[in-house]
């Protein structure tokens, strides 16, 4: 059994999901709340994890998580914690999960609307210590086990972050068993996610060898030694499965030096609760794009990204990028997924504002937002 303390703790390996009810004692806490969402629960899967819990231990269960966290089920998951007396939080699931659970870490002992807590009003300085909070991820994805960032839409729409080391769970425990029973197309969305963030870190303006480092290893472990590939192709290859896993650990620990453009444009589109649309397939489709567009505002970080993924120094990480989306069946554009051309505007207009947006290693205008999403409508 691993234990990585590079951000928090994180207990890593197959079946390190065992490990819950020694975690949740070492923090303290006897009456959790378990945020996960209703197909894990349908699955079996929290089930499962409360029957390692001993008899001192007394779960509460909120499995209305939305695929895009609302603020709205933040508030709904805030009145299951307070009637059922508990005293911190279990987030089981992927990213959306562990999102809503760290929002609702922080509403749970922070007066006032959780829009206020988000980064673009100055959110970061307000938010002190919150709820106890461990996460078990069931995704290759996200890495928000890891992270210090939760992204939810508020009631305003508009899909925002909260940022602060008080949100990143005290624990992590990985268990990449638990991933075994993903279909392909989720595999293949979340493990796209892992590279994202391992590519964007990487190519972030702000200065973090280290986690450049991480990164890099990420790439190498998802990509240039094929895991994805595998993970989706069988997805009970255990050893893939590992690899995914820590990747998307990895691409977490490394975005601590920010992300960029592709996530700005993700978010916009995530916002619209109408189109539904996955976060890593999203990404996915953005990140070819975006990389033509950073191509010339890099220095040498593409040389190093292809040597990460396997390639010649000098070739082509966009199009090496398209052709693994297409080898994992992802969409090839935004227009597959349901977005239309009279939705730019907005879209771009919610891309600029966007956090994220400010560590692209490019800056990128609202009028440049609309060409980009103009070509990845393909």
């Amino acid at each position: 059994m691993a234990n990585l303390t590079f951000l928090n703790n994180t207990v890593f390996d197959h079946g390190a999901s065992a490990q819950l009810g020694d975690v949740l004692a070492a923090h303290g806490i006897k009456r959790p709340l378990m945020c996960t969402d209703q197909g894990l629960v349908k699955l079996g899967m929290a089930r499962d994890i409360a029957g390692k819990l001993s008899n001192d231990i007394t779960l509460s269960i909120f499995d209305d998580t939305p695929e895009n966290p609302t603020q709205s089920a933040v508030e709904k998951a805030v009145e299951r914690y307070q009637a059922d007396g508990c005293d911190g939080i279990v987030a089981l699931g992927g990213g959306s999960s562990m999102d809503l659970a760290k929002a609702v870490a922080l509403a749970v002992t922070h007066e006032g609307d959780l829009i206020d807590y988000t980064a673009g009003l100055g959110g970061v300085e307000k938010i002190s210590k919150v709820a106890p909070l461990v996460a078990i991820p069931t995704t290759s994805g996200t890495g928000s086990e890891v992270s210090s960032g939760s992204v939810i839409i508020m009631n305003n729409g508009e899909k925002l972050i909260l940022i602060s080391p008080h949100l990143r769970p005290l624990t992590a425990i990985c268990d990449p068993e638990l991933t075994t029973g993903l279909p392909p197309s989720l595999t293949a969305a979340t493990g796209m996610d892992a590279v994202t963030h391992c590519i964007e870190a990487l190519l972030s303006p702000e200065i973090n060898p280290p986690a450049e480092a991480v990164g890099l290893d990420g790439v190498e472990r998802a990509v240039r030694d094929g895991n994805l590939l595998k993970a989706v192709k069988d997805g009970n290859d255990l050893n893939a499965r590992w690899h995914m896993m820590m990747a998307a650990t990895e691409g977490a620990m490394a975005f601590s030096k920010g992300l960029g453009a592709v996530h700005s444009m993700s978010h916009a589109c995530g916002a619209d609760e109408n189109l539904r649309l996955h976060h890593g397939t999203l990404n996915a489709v953005f990140l070819p794009t975006i990389l033509d567009f950073n191509r010339d505002h890099v220095g040498d970080k593409y040389a190093r990204l292809n040597r990460a993924m396997g390639l010649s120094e000098h070739a082509d990480p966009a199009d090496h990028i398209r052709q693994l989306n297409a080898d994992l069946g992802l969409p090839a554009n935004i227009t597959e997924m349901g977005v239309e051309r009279d939705q730019i505007r907005h879209l771009a207009e919610h891309a600029a504002k966007d956090v994220c947006t400010f560590t692209n290693p490019r800056p990128c205008s609202q009028s440049e937002y609309e060409t980009l999403y103009e070509i990845a409508l393909g």
